[in-house]
Formats: C-alpha cells, structure tokens, sequence
C-alpha cells in the first residue's frame, strides 16, 4: 500500500510514514523534557539544545502549545530584533504525585507540570511497619491529597512510588517488591497503591532520589555519578552515560548489602558484614550505644548528639564517627575505582547529617581508598534535595511515561 503523495512529491510507504512519525515523536518528547528542565526557554535554544532546525522547533512547540503542556511566557528583549518569547511548562495543566515509602511509614507529595510542589501529606511512624499498614497509610495519603485538591485531581498523570528494595516485574507484568532486609515477602505493587484508572509505577528509592538529582539536583548534567541514600538503610544509584544503571532485571546499585568485612556484623539481610551493617542509622547508633552512651530516640536528633559529643571531644563517640567515616569512604572508594564518577552526591537524612559537618573527611576518606588517578577527578555534593529526594524522583516516573508517550496528547491516563 502506498501513502498518496503531494504533488511533486515521491510516494512514501507505510514503513517510511511510520519512522517518519516515529522521528516526529521522539522530537516532540526531547522538546517537552527540554522545556520542563529548563523550566523558561526560547524556541532559538529549543532548536540549538535539541538539535534541531528553527523551523521544526517552532512546530514542535506549537504541537505541544496546542496539546496544553507548555506555554508561551511572555518576551524578552532582543538584539536589535522583535522580542523574543519565553517558552515554559504549562504547570496547571497536569499534576503528577510522588511517594516516599519507608519501613516507618510514606511520605507523598503532589507536583505541577514544572515539578513545583503543590502539596504534601505523611502517614505512618509506628517503630515498624508491615506492608499491610504501609498500603493503608499509603491510601489515606492519596485520599487525603485527592480531597484537598479535587480540582487538580482528575489532570493526574500517575502515581510513583520509591520502595525500600528491588522492584521487579514479573512473566504477567506485574512490579513485585523484594524487601528482603525488612523481612518481607515478596509483595505486588498494586497491594500497596491500587488506583482505578490511575497509573502507577514503582521503582527502588535509592535510583527514585538519583533520578531527582539528575534532573534537577547536583548530577544534572553529569554523565557518570554515584547517588548515595544513606537512612536506616544504604541505597545507591549509578549514573552512566547520563542513565540510571538498573542491570538485568532491576537490581544494580544494592551497594547497602555489598560486603566490605568478611564475617563482619550481622546486616538486617541476612548475610554478614554489608554496608548497611556498618553506615545504616541503626548501626551507626548501636555502635554507639554499646559504648555506653546514653541518648533518646533513634532519628535525626540522636545522629546529630553523636556527631556533636565528637566535636566535643568525647573520645567514645569520636570514635564511633572515625570509623563511619572511614567505612563509608572504603565502600565509595571501591565504587570510584569501578565506576570512575564525576561527581558523587551522599543524600538520605544520614547522609544529610553527615555532610553538614564531615565532608571534607569524607571526601578524603573516599580519597584514600581509590587510586589516585581516579580519587582526584570526582567532586563531592550533598543532596540538593533533602529529604525530598525520593519523592521528587518517584513523581517523575509518570512524567517521564509521559513525555516517552506521544505528548500531543496520545497515551496519557488520567485527565486526558
């Protein structure tokens, strides 16, 4: 079969129409994501940025202009020329919803188009949690979200959720979760968060705060990082070539359970002498309790006390800190020499906690356990994200669906 041709023109074939829409597709989608990280642009940078002509930018951003997802913004002055038009994200035209999902209850938080925060709302804190109760306390979140912003919510693109584990999909397509160092079965994601109409998509929490910083945080632009979520846990991802290593079926970047001492402490997984036996919250502050120190809770706070009472001298907790520093930059320091970043970025409330004050000995710590060529070509960021990190990065999971989709308005799921 042939497509009939313009006059003058050679006759296309269905295969030839079809790249031909393939190519317009993918243009369309590498403009929405321009224009979203850039947050302002101008279709001259349009064009340069994506690599395309003057004129196919222009219609490319009128497709989407159209399509409701970005928006003209006004002008600036020119050189001597007309003025020229700020292009934007049309932020109220969708929302997308994000979730932090940890052992002690979830986090979520709902975005506009350009990822501003429109809202947000936490749900658990019992010592420990069962997945039973985190779906519920994941539902009373969306519950609570939808009705405070009714209006917003029938524009809702999905719904993304950062887990504590591998996340993997199974022969029927189903996402399963593997949280094996809470002592989890295997659980479906649609136990957790079952929306009707809605999309949801699940994915590790360490690659959700790495998919933040990618974006928008301190690996924006950056071809080859490491991303460390240090909490109660130890999650990392691995940026290569300015994509988010997920291996085989979704397990790269399991740093927390990678051994650094044979026959070590006994980690929550099982096996003995991981990471997160050695750098994980309720190590860092077990290792101190057994020294006789005497402090409350388990959190922020208590991490904090111990950090201070070394400052201060105290030779017990200075040495608690000595040996998570150093056992940090050992099981960065490996990955330095695998992986060869540029830039490595600690984030999580631990590692948060620790970079306010320790990172420069972190740095060197990381240093001293790398080759010296490779030791001397990363550079070393805390999260730009705080504890939002997780949260941000699971919201762009739907984002990212759809800008994969046909934006002009094709595959979109809620809104629509």
């Amino acid at each position: 079969m042939i497509v009939e041709p313009a006059a003058g023109r050679p006759a296309l074939s269905l295969p030839e129409v079809s790249t031909v829409t393939t190519l317009r597709q993918r243009n369309r989608a590498v403009v929405l994501k321009h224009v979203i990280l850039a947050q302002e642009t101008t279709r001259a940078a349009i064009a340069r940025e994506c690599g395309l002509s003057a004129a196919s930018a222009a219609n490319l951003v009128a497709d989407l202009i159209t399509a409701g997802l970005v928006e003209e913004r006004g002008s600036v002055s020119s050189r001597g020329g007309r003025p020229i038009t700020l292009i934007g994200p049309r932020a109220d035209s969708a929302v997308t919803v994000g979730a932090d999902i940890g052992e002690r209850g979830v986090a979520v938080e709902m975005f506009d188009l350009a990822m501003n925060r429109v809202d947000r709302e936490f749900h658990g804190g019992a010592a420990e949690e069962s997945p039973e109760r985190i779906g519920a306390g994941l539902h009373a979140a969306l519950e609570a979200l939808r009705e405070r912003n009714a209006r917003r919510w029938p524009t809702l693109l999905g719904i993304g959720l950062g887990l504590p584990g591998l996340v993997e999909v199974d022969p029927d397509g189903r996402q399963i979760l593997y949280a094996q160092s809470l002592g989890w079965p295997p659980v479906p994601v649609t136990s957790l968060c079952d929306v009707p109409g809605v999309m949801v998509l699940a994915e590790n929490g360490a690659k959700m705060q790495s998919r933040a910083e990618l974006w928008f945080g301190n690996a924006r632009g950056c071809d080859h990082a490491l991303v460390a979520l240090l909490g109660r846990g130890a999650g990392l991802g691995v940026v290569s070539d300015g994509r988010i290593a997920r291996g085989s079926r979704s397990s790269a970047g399991e740093w927390g359970h990678m051994v650094i001492q044979r026959g070590g402490r006994v980690c929550r997984c099982g096996n003995r002498g991981c990471v997160q036996a050695y750098i994980g919250a309720d190590a860092i502050l077990s290792a101190w309790r057994e020294t006789g120190a005497r402090f409350e809770g388990t959190g922020w706070r208590a991490l904090g006390e111990l950090i201070a009472a070394a400052q201060r001298g105290d030779r017990a907790a200075a040495g608690v800190v000595d040996d998570v520093v150093d056992c940090l930059g050992a099981a960065l320091g490996g990955l330095v020499n695998l992986t060869g970043p540029e830039r490595i970025i600690i984030g999580g409330w631990v590692g948060l906690r620790l970079m306010e004050s320790l990172g420069d000995r972190i740095r060197a710590a990381i240093a001293r356990h790398s080759l010296a060529r490779p030791a001397g070509q990363f550079t070393l960021h805390g999260a730009a994200f705080g504890g939002d990190g997780v949260a941000t990065g699971a919201a762009l999971l739907p984002l990212e669906a759809l800008i994969a989709a046909d934006p002009a308005g094709h595959g979109r799921t809620a809104g629509s």
